[in-house]
């Protein structure tokens, strides 16, 4: 009997809800929301279903589990961030970088399966919204417009980097666009055709903080 409880507890030990997390993101990242099934998981661990099932309800669970871990490891806090508009930025940030990395948390964030992820994010600003100053009423629709952007932004850069095939020159898709842009008819889109060389060699990071910039100007004004 007491072989039998030491080869049990070993087992449970070797397939924790970490390591099933852990596999979860691994196969999220490779191949989608799409591609995580419990069948692909349990290949992916050489174990059965039912033994992942014992740590994780359904596919839900999994998927907000995945989110929170890989949230938690970028909203960590840091103190060289002395003023609320740097940890604001230095969040905005972090974010935008771990949706870049894994695509799939975009739709996570934008959904109802992470509560814990989104509530993280929306504690974490908001704590720095009100250390700015904004007033109290001013608040709520201030931390939501900045996370709705945030998340917003960064989940749509992340589908364009999708959409391209593998291999493809980011430079080249974008001159190609300003071309199309600075062509228009300029009696229909005279300013389309105005900014059109600034699209061709933009930063998608340095234009999501610039962004960032923009509410964080309307909020000081609420002061």
């Amino acid at each position: 009997m007491a072989a039998r409880a030491r080869t049990t507890d070993r087992r449970e030990g070797a397939l924790s809800r970490r390591r099933i997390v852990g596999a979860a993101i691994e196969l999220l990242d490779a191949t989608g929301e799409s591609g995580l099934t419990f069948r692909a998981l349990s290949a992916h661990l050489k174990t059965g279903a039912g033994a992942i099932y014992w740590h994780v309800a359904n596919k839900d669970e999994l998927l907000g589990a995945a989110t929170d871990e890989v949230l938690a490891h970028v909203l960590v806090a840091d103190d060289r961030h002395s003023t609320p508009d740097e940890e604001i930025r230095a969040v905005a940030c972090a974010v935008f970088d771990a949706v870049d990395a894994h695509p799939w948390i975009g739709s996570q964030l934008s959904g109802t399966a992470s509560p814990s992820g989104m509530l993280q994010i929306f504690e974490r600003l908001g704590r720095q919204v009100e250390a700015l100053g904004v007033p109290a009423p001013a608040q709520f629709d201030a931390v939501s417009a900045l996370v709705n952007y945030i998340i917003g932004v960064a989940r749509q850069n992340a589908a364009n980097a999708r959409s391209q095939e593998p291999g493809t020159n980011r430079g080249d898709v974008l001159g190609a666009m300003a071309a199309v842009w600075a062509g228009l008819d300029e009696n229909d889109f005279p300013f389309v055709r105005r900014i059109a060389p600034e699209l061709a060699g933009h930063d998608d990071r340095e234009q999501f903080l610039a962004g960032v910039d923009l509410i964080l100007a309307g909020m000081i004004a609420l002061r």
